[in-house]
């Protein structure tokens, strides 16, 4: 996918990002600002993430599932009530994640951004990874 397509898509959004591991937390904020997103957080527990919630307007959301102790489904729930988009990005088995998110994408790390964005804003077949 060509940097336009990224931009096209993540342009002017607000993206939540909820994620424990500082390294890809970073690197996903600021691909996501290279595309011209407009990132929320990064956090890395429950509660803050939340609060944000509570706080900011937010137009989608990217969600480690594994956030140390605390696992991010009360964020998904508080997400969905609100009906925002979110995928969940973690690099467990999709088997821990429970039955009644099996309708929300599920990206694998390390993530691409490209079948983010395409999860959370696009539907388009066409689009490729980013190299």
């Amino acid at each position: 996918m060509e940097k336009s397509n990224h931009t096209k898509l993540f342009s002017g959004k607000r993206v939540l990002i909820v994620e424990d591991e500082y390294f890809l937390a970073d690197e996903t904020r600021r691909r996501l600002e290279d595309f011209g997103a407009i990132v929320v957080g990064p956090t890395a527990n429950v509660r803050r993430a939340l609060d944000l919630i509570d706080r900011e307007h937010i137009d989608a959301a990217i969600l480690d599932v594994h956030l140390g102790d605390e696992l991010v489904f009360p964020v998904a729930d508080k997400l969905e009530a609100r009906d925002i988009n979110f995928v969940f990005a973690t690099g467990y088995d999709p088997a821990d994640i429970p039955v009644k998110y099996k309708g929300f994408a599920l990206c694998e790390k390390p993530t691409e951004l490209a079948h983010i964005a395409v999860a959370l804003f696009g539907r388009s077949a066409d689009l490729k990874p980013l190299n």
